[in-house]
């Protein structure tokens, strides 16, 4: 078990100045029902004894942190369309901390209330919706992607009307923890403004606060630096849904971190078996969005970045990282498809070869994508008609030499545990019908037992 740690406030946004964001007000609810509190996360970064429904149902401030809340601004592109119109219009930065690792984190939220760019929009959070962010950020976190944590939940009592749920129904505010509330967006804002000074402050702020690199005197060195360091994790964002088998649904250049870590989860949906055309959400009519073109998706949303910081620095540098992008997210492919059936890495051009063969043999879908990763783990190779293609036979001749112990009892259970939107469903019907959380609680703790398994405790 990880060691309390202590609290450690570090309010840094308040470095960038008030021309990125606005001080708004939470909303206040009829009603305060905990519906989800991480006490795990809280023991990471200090919040072991918080006082959950005066910091994240009230928001009243953390100790030293934040005075009020914070909206930051932002614009994006949304299915490839341009919208200088939005920003934090449900959510804002509610404080900031330093994590176990050190790294600054924020405590942000998701249906708190309106704020100057809610638009048309109420501010709120249906309980539904927080409910299915807690189970994909369990998921993914036990499944070793790079995600934002749900730290806290709370029912609010308002009835809400939504179009994509049966209505009146019910409402909820989320706390999120992250490393980093800045966005693709964030930059696309400053740029489509043309306010450079503030582009090379925001630099220099996501190379310091959210890499914890010393930025030079020299803004466009900065720039080239920062996009190289966006362009790896995001290489490695990209090949860690496709290992975990993951599609978020709405990849718009607003929704994806400086940091490079996946959060705001809304119609995502884990994929069966590896369909590249299996979407997630019933408005992506084109497939924009689809599993296998999460890659195309995010490496276009990185170009946006670089226009942005061709304003800062020579346009060569950052055009030669951005053509470098597949190539990093193939090595990072094959780094997640390794690291899930749990054998170690033998060598950049070992590991690409074993991950394509572990991709020719999925695309044959003869079995879905967890109960393979389940029944290959430790590179152990399993009998069944399902296992009998060429290309499983292939991937067992790469995998010979290379096993390793599976020793977790979860390796010997008759199933693996899976996410997929049946499960969702099943899991929410019981908290509609009758506000029975029990499918739901034991969800999450066996998700974490796989998490353990894992070896991410």
């Amino acid at each position: 078990m990880p060691q309390v740690q202590a609290y450690r406030p570090d309010p840094r946004i308040l470095e960038l100045g008030p021309e990125f964001y606005d001080p708004v007000a939470p909303a206040q609810f009829p009603a305060a029902i905990p519906r989800f509190l991480n006490q795990r996360w809280a023991d990471r970064v200090g919040l072991a004894e918080v006082e959950w429904e005066a910091h994240f149902h009230r928001f009243e401030p953390l100790p030293d942190d934040l005075p009020e809340p914070l909206a930051l601004r932002y614009h994006g592109h949304q299915f490839r369309s341009y919208n200088p119109e939005i920003g934090d219009g449900r959510g804002f930065l509610f404080a900031q901390l330093r994590g176990p690792d050190d790294r600054l984190l924020d405590l942000a939220t998701k249906g708190s209330g309106q704020t100057p760019y809610s638009r048309f929009g109420d501010g709120r959070l249906t309980l539904k919706g927080a409910v299915r962010e807690v189970l994909a950020t369990e998921m993914l976190e036990a499944l070793g992607v790079n995600t934002s944590k749900t730290f806290a939940v709370f029912e609010t009592g308002e009835a809400l009307t939504r179009g994509d749920e049966p209505s009146p129904t019910r409402s909820a505010v989320l706390t999120r923890l992250g490393h980093g509330h800045i966005r693709i967006g964030t930059f696309q804002r400053l740029a489509f403004l043309d306010e450079v000074e503030n582009l090379a402050k925001l630099t220099r702020y996501c190379l310091s606060r959210l890499y914890g690199e010393v930025p030079t005197e020299d803004d466009s060195a900065n720039a080239v630096r920062l996009f190289d360091l966006v362009a790896s994790a995001t290489a490695r964002l990209a090949a860690s849904y496709l290992a975990a088998g993951f599609v978020h649904g709405v990849l718009n250049s607003d929704n994806i971190a400086i940091s490079g870590e996946s959060f705001d989860y809304g119609p995502w949906r884990f994929t069966p078996d590896w369909d590249p055309e299996f979407t997630a959400a019933y408005f992506d009519q084109t497939g924009l969005y689809a599993f296998g073109r999460q890659p195309e998706a995010i490496q276009w949303d990185l170009a946006q970045l670089a226009g942005c910081l061709a304003l800062l620095s020579e346009v060569e540098p950052v055009r030669e990282i951005l053509q470098e992008w597949a190539e990093r997210f193939h090595q990072e492919l094959a780094g997640a498809l390794v690291g899930r059936l749990g054998i170690g890495p033998a060598g950049a051009e070992e590991d690409r070869v074993l991950a394509r063969a572990v991709v020719a043999a999925l695309s044959t879908r003869t079995v879905g994508i967890d109960r393979f990763f389940f029944d290959w783990r430790g590179g152990r190779v399993p009998h069944g008609e399902a296992y009998v293609t060429a290309e499983f036979r292939a991937l067992a001749d790469l995998l010979h030499g290379r096993e390793q112990p599976a020793e977790h009892a979860y390796w010997s259970d008759p199933a693996p545990c899976s996410m997929h939107i049946e499960e969702v469903e099943a899991i929410w019907a019981p908290v509609a019908r009758s506000d029975d959380w029990t499918m739901f609680e034991q969800k999450i703790a066996a998700i974490r037992r796989m998490g353990e398994a894992h070896g991410r405790a």
